[in-house]
């Protein structure tokens, strides 16, 4: 590999790191559901910068664009049915606090 290309690649791929542990911590530390999309939605951007990153350094970078866009088009699904979800959540309960979800047990 090219060395300035790997030169480059370490101070993305710390950020990209920085970015997976601030979304893991904003799902794992708090209880409103909306944080917890938030934190879904900064690992998918994680992950999209990394496949990103990966594609320039090994030369194959239309294919990990075409994998970045599919992946959006899924995070758009995603993302819309989840809010969806918590929208209706909201209405039912008038709570988006995960603490006081009680009456959904099955």
């Amino acid at each position: 590999m090219n060395p300035e290309l790997m030169r480059m690649f370490w101070p993305f791929a710390v950020f990209v790191i920085f970015l997976f542990i601030m979304g893991t911590y904003c799902i794992m530390a708090t209880f409103n559901l909306i944080r917890a999309l938030i934190g879904v939605e900064i690992l998918v951007k994680a992950a999209t910068l990394l496949i990103l990153l990966v594609g320039h350094v090994s030369g194959n970078g239309a294919l990990a664009q075409t994998f970045v866009i599919t992946l959006i088009v899924i995070e758009v699904v995603l993302m819309v049915v989840a809010g969806g979800v918590v929208l209706c959540l909201f209405r039912h309960n008038r709570t988006i606090d995960t603490r006081k979800l009680n009456n959904l047990k099955g």
